[in-house]
């Protein structure tokens, strides 16, 4: 019974072990519908890790910030009712191991549909995984989108 309860011990310590090496890549996007100004403002939260690595840049120089806005604006499309909309870009930071981008699109009155296209870090990490979550006049609904599902579309 011992050297069954050793055994066991010792593979559970493997398996454990084995979850330590594994990383986890993901980005978070918040998407607001603000009423008053009929913008949807953008706020996507990253790995500095994983960025950095993607875009191959030290995250200390001068133009990491500004070469992630460049990254995001090429990687994430959005289309109301099925027309392409502008992305102004209104800020970033970066706070120790997360990469806040924020931007907005104005001139937004109503939504049927929502679509956007969300590639961050896909080309870059095979199980990266990318959630979105709206919230639009009292309605809550959440994307996600990974390698193969670079679409996805809610209607409202």
């Amino acid at each position: 019974m011992k050297k069954f309860l050793y055994i066991s011990g010792v593979l559970t310590l493997f398996a454990l072990m084995s979850f330590m090496n594994a990383d986890f890549y993901s980005s978070m996007t918040k998407v607001d519908y603000i009423d008053g100004s009929k913008t949807l403002k953008f706020t996507t939260k990253m790995n500095t890790s994983h960025i950095s690595d993607a875009l191959k840049i030290n995250r200390n120089t001068a133009g990491f910030e500004a070469e992630v806005k460049k990254y995001v604006n090429n990687n994430f499309d959005v289309y109301v009712d099925n027309s392409p909309k502008t992305l102004t870009f209104t800020g970033s930071q970066v706070s120790g191991e997360t990469v806040w981008v924020y931007f907005e699109t104005d001139g937004v009155s109503d939504i049927s549909s929502l679509k956007i296209k969300n590639t961050i870090l896909l080309s870059a990490f095979p199980k990266q995984i990318n959630l979105v979550n709206i919230a639009y006049k009292g309605s809550q609904k959440t994307m996600n989108f990974q390698r193969g599902k670079e679409v996805n579309e809610v209607s409202f």
